[in-house]
């Protein structure tokens, strides 16, 4: 009970520094430009993401346009996302799926949306959340991880049992808000190599504190 006491004082600490933080930095207009960018944000930043869609969207509208699309012409679209072969792999065949299975939609489960390839439970989490107001899990991205353990959530470090976790520690009403306080956090003041223990507001809370200095 004391776990849960200060975890949930930690969130409320987050949601006050960070009331505007209201869903995923990935620009989309539905569900499946959604997808596809998600897929692509692995190892890649969502403002360089955001810089690849603006221009792939506008050629791709349909599954039915990203499973007949040009893969080499793919590939150099989103080349600067990094892995661009294996994403425009994923994007086409994930996308030949949907054609073929699902209508040309984009699933609304977790285990129909993790049957595509490339994606996994962060990448559905994400989909799922954002674009049809689903929440059946914690996407647990690189933040997550990171500030998951900083902070004394999880101990794990696979990232199936680092969503467990945080899913016995958090309500279900609060998964969502969970996973983009962490990643603001994560990307303003928790950095990686340098966090700003300082400047952060939850130090007194955190068992992680001041441990980079």
């Amino acid at each position: 009970m004391e776990e849960k006491n200060k975890s949930q004082k930690i969130l409320a600490h987050l949601s006050k520094e960070y009331p505007d933080v209201k869903g995923t930095a990935l620009n989309f207009n539905n569900a499946l430009e959604l997808l596809v960018a998600t897929i692509l944000s692995a190892q890649c930043t969502d403002d360089k993401v955001n810089e690849v869609t603006e221009v792939l969207f506008k050629k791709c509208k349909t599954a039915e346009d990203y499973a007949q699309a040009d893969l080499e012409e793919m590939q150099e679209i989103i080349r600067p996302t990094g892995f661009y072969r294996n994403k425009a792999k994923f994007i086409k065949e994930s996308a030949k799926k949907l054609v073929r299975d699902n209508n040309s939609a984009v699933p609304r489960s977790i285990e129909d949306l993790t049957k595509l390839h490339g994606v996994a439970r962060k990448t559905a989490n994400v989909v799922l959340s954002n674009a049809f107001n689903i929440t059946e899990g914690v996407a647990v991205d690189t933040h997550v991880m990171r500030l998951s353990r900083r902070l004394g959530f999880t101990k794990e470090e696979n990232r199936d049992k680092i969503e467990r976790d945080l899913m016995d520690l958090f309500r279900r009403d609060q998964w969502f808000e969970l996973t983009n306080i962490l990643i603001a956090h994560g990307r303003n003041i928790c950095t990686a190599r340098h966090p700003k223990c300082r400047e952060c507001r939850i130090n007194h809370l955190c068992p992680s504190a001041f441990a980079f200095d």
